[in-house]
């Protein structure tokens, strides 16, 4: 075959040429210079990012006739025939099927003997964490003190497999993922050189689906180059790759920050449809939360969110006016739910449940303002906080009616609130707690006078967050009055005078320790982070 894939036709031949690992090529590039170059090295990182091939550009550059130099000629003897793979000074070994403690022996027989015609006589053994355990216990003397003229380099996707023996005799060098900015940079460098026209999106997807490894980038990059007929357009790429349109992703974010349900369920549909896997499609929907959060934080974007910069602003503008920590909540509830996806046998039903327990969460507030809230609750300055941003409302049960039903089969009594206040308080307190706890439990430290047997009244002896809820459901404690006896009955609200500061200090501490206790500021802080109180410590 003639056709030479990407990844061999444009394999770095020296330091300068290896993409974005400088810390790597210029430590070597200086070992070099200095005449401190180690016997033996380890090459370690994810795949495709340059292991070998920065072991066969530092063979050249030792065995090169200009050398040792750290920058081979490529046009002697020696640096040809490394290029080829088929120098007799420098061998190559697979160490997945050369793992046995055999092929050690048999290359512990060879090192003894000189160069052909090099200096130095260099072992590369690729995927050296697949050697056997006797493999490298045969090589542990060899390995330390090798013959002058003989170099080991190692290379290994796995490191922590490689006995620790091995590794304190090798100097080693980690090599790291390749940005997707710098994917694109190269594999577009590629393209010119190809006269191959190719768009910015095909490009970021090609460099996304590489997962931070070169070879691979272009070894899609290969594969779409010989399916397309002209151009390359992004169209195209996601039909020839089968991946999921990024378009996607904000579309479904969209949906879910805006509460609508039916356009998630519809797009998670049209994915399935398209035989798009749906776990890899979840895993896809966490790390776009991930970005999106970041992106809400605004520290060290560009660092943490490894994203074309137009995908970057698009996230800014979905963000722009949403909580941070409904944000957070999101990510944990999409995280928490991952293990049922995953081994789920149904994952696309999965997935829908995971998203209907999701619209069913309500928003937190801020740490920040629970923070603020409680210290005004604790110098007696206190102020309703903000209703928290709602980006979407929490589903009902299938069996919960409305609230409006629920009203109007309120039970009517026959006894004459006038003859009984007391206990037309407690009938009222008993129907409001069906539908509003909370409210119900701020109605039971106040009063109920009634004038006249079409005029109550309501005195409110608590704070003012008792007093500004109980005037904001009003109207339905009026509805509920109407309802109840059967008459047209007008509710007035009204605070009664704050005890003077003498009597307030005359309050038992256990009272007001109870008080703290049941606030629903702190109820609400215990629910949101799942807390427990510890201790409550009453201020002079």
């Amino acid at each position: 075959m003639s056709y030479l894939v990407l990844a061999r036709k444009y394999r770095p031949q020296s330091f300068e040429d290896v993409v974005k690992q400088e810390h790597v090529t210029r430590t070597l590039a200086n070992a070099i210079s200095a005449g401190r170059v180690a016997h033996a090295m380890l090459f370690s990182g994810p795949r495709g990012t340059g292991k070998t091939t920065i072991a066969r550009i530092l063979a050249k550059a030792m065995n090169c006739e200009k050398g040792p130099s750290p920058v081979p000629c490529n046009v002697c003897r020696s640096c040809k025939e490394i290029t080829a793979g088929s120098a007799s000074d420098v061998f190559e070994i697979d160490g997945a099927s050369n793992n046995g403690v055999e092929h050690i022996r048999e290359l512990r027989e060879n090192i003894k003997y000189t160069p052909v015609h090099s200096a130095y006589k260099i072992y590369i053994i690729d995927e050296v964490h697949m050697l056997s355990t006797s493999a490298f216990n045969a090589l542990l003397k060899t390995l330390e003190e090798p013959p002058a003229h003989i170099m080991f380099l190692f290379a290994t996707t796995e490191p922590h497999k490689i006995p620790i023996t091995i590794l304190s005799r090798c100097q080693r060098h980690d090599l790291r993922r390749i940005e997707i900015r710098d994917v694109c940079e190269h594999i577009k460098k590629l393209c010119d050189k190809e006269s191959i026209e190719i768009d910015e999106p095909s490009l970021d997807i090609v460099a996304r689906e590489s997962g931070g490894s070169m070879r691979d980038a272009l070894s899609l990059l290969d594969q779409v180059m010989s399916c397309s007929d002209g151009a390359i357009r992004y169209e195209k790429v996601i039909e020839i790759l089968g991946v999921i349109d990024r378009k996607v992703l904000f579309d479904l974010s969209s949906a879910i920050l805006s509460g609508n349900i039916s356009k998630v369920l519809d797009i998670l549909d049209d994915i399935y449809d398209h035989g798009h896997n749906i776990k890899e499609l979840y895993s896809a929907i966490i790390g776009h939360f991930r970005h999106l959060l970041i992106v809400k934080i605004g520290k060290k974007v560009p660092k943490l969110v490894d994203l074309p910069e137009h995908e970057i602003r698009l996230m800014n503008e979905q963000v722009k006016n949403i909580a941070e920590p409904f944000l957070s909540q999101i990510l944990d509830m999409l995280f928490k739910e991952e293990s049922s996806i995953k081994f789920s046998l149904d994952p696309k039903l999965a997935l829908e449940i995971a998203f209907i327990r999701l619209f069913g969460a309500k928003p937190a507030l801020g740490i920040d303002t629970l923070i603020e809230k409680l210290e005004e609750l604790r110098n007696g300055v206190y102020q309703e906080p903000p209703e928290p941003t709602v980006f979407h409302k929490p589903f009902a049960a299938p069996t919960e009616q409305p609230k409006e039903i629920r009203e109007s089969h309120t039970p009517e009594v026959r006894f004459d609130p006038m003859a009984d206040c007391d206990k037309t308080w407690e009938k009222i307190i008993e129907i409001v707690s069906k539908d509003n706890p909370a409210l119900s439990a701020m109605l039971g430290k106040c009063r109920l006078e009634i004038s006249s047997d079409q005029q109550f009244q309501i005195q409110v002896s608590g704070n003012g967050f008792e007093l500004n809820r109980i005037r904001k459901n009003a109207s339905v404690v009026e509805n509920i009055c109407r309802r109840l006896f059967n008459k047209d009955i007008s509710l007035t609200i009204n605070s009664e005078q704050s005890q003077p500061e003498s009597s307030v200090k005359k309050k038992s501490l256990n009272q007001l320790k109870q008080e703290a206790k049941t606030h629903p500021m702190v109820v609400a802080a215990l629910e949101t982070f799942g807390g427990r109180i510890v201790e409550v410590k009453i201020s002079e």
